[in-house]
């Protein structure tokens, strides 16, 4: 066991396996699970029986595997159209990543941690590495920081209590005071940038995302390589993109998305 999880009871633990079950990305045996589980055994068999038999979890009894349930797929399914972004903003992704001819990435934020929900990467740009449902840090990739500076005061101490300040580069924001100083810049400018931050060569422009109620619901990037482009060059890409995330934010103006938490 190699971690510490606080949970509410057993519907908490549920939810933590059902977190490390999905998180593999494949198929996988119970002893894998049980590695990085911070539950007894016992209590994490008894726990994914009880998900295999509501259909949250399915089990190969000829490879002696697990995978998720159709019923967490299905309400995965139901989740995503009415929580995510993505299918209101593919449209708008589309036009984006075209007109630039670089890489579109749209991402939310859950628990201070940055998730992307979508991308678009035109048959010249740069292609990224990031994918649906992968997550990254906020304090040093362009949407995170262009969320972290327009959430509310509130939001923004929870987001910023979860940044570990991971020195990924020797650009990577390492203490709070250097990152809220760059926060207060991007609420002046509109927009963020990632000058390597995150990976070296990778750069960004980003601008959040705001509901009717001007509420930060996620945040829309374009992403490129040094070797392609000056990261000053990133600037040119600014109106596109303030358009876009405008577009998407009149758009979601009457869905109930959820804020950045």
């Amino acid at each position: 066991m190699n971690k510490q999880v606080v949970s509410d009871g057993t519907l908490g633990k549920s939810l933590d396996i059902l977190d490390s079950v999905v998180g593999f990305g494949r198929a996988v045996r119970f002893s894998e699970v049980l590695e990085i589980s911070p539950y007894p055994k016992a209590t994490l068999h008894r726990i994914m029986q009880s998900l295999t038999s509501q259909g949250m979890l399915a089990y190969d009894e000829e490879r002696h595997v697990y995978v998720p349930g159709m019923r967490l797929v299905r309400t995965a399914r139901h989740a995503w159209n009415q929580s995510s972004l993505a299918p209101l903003a593919a449209p708008f992704l589309d036009t984006l990543a075209s007109d630039v001819g670089e890489t579109v990435h749209l991402a939310q934020m859950e628990n201070g941690r940055v998730v992307f929900i979508d991308k678009r990467t035109p048959e010249n740009g740069f292609k990224t590495m990031a994918v649906a449902g992968r997550r990254a840090p906020a304090h040093c990739t362009g949407v995170g920081k262009a969320m972290l500076a327009f959430m509310d005061e509130k939001r923004r101490a929870q987001a910023l209590e979860n940044q570990l300040y991971e020195p990924f580069t020797p650009a990577t924001h390492t203490t709070p005071g250097t990152l809220m100083t760059e926060l207060d810049a991007i609420r002046a400018s509109g927009v963020a940038y990632d000058r390597e931050e995150h990976e070296q060569g990778i750069v960004s422009i980003a601008a959040p995302i705001f509901d009717g109620y001007r509420r930060v619901i996620g945040a829309l990037s374009i992403v490129t390589s040094t070797m392609r482009m000056a990261p000053d060059a990133l600037e040119n890409f600014r109106p596109a993109l303030l358009r876009t995330t405008a577009q998407i934010g009149t758009e979601a103006a009457v869905w109930p998305f959820p804020a950045a938490q």
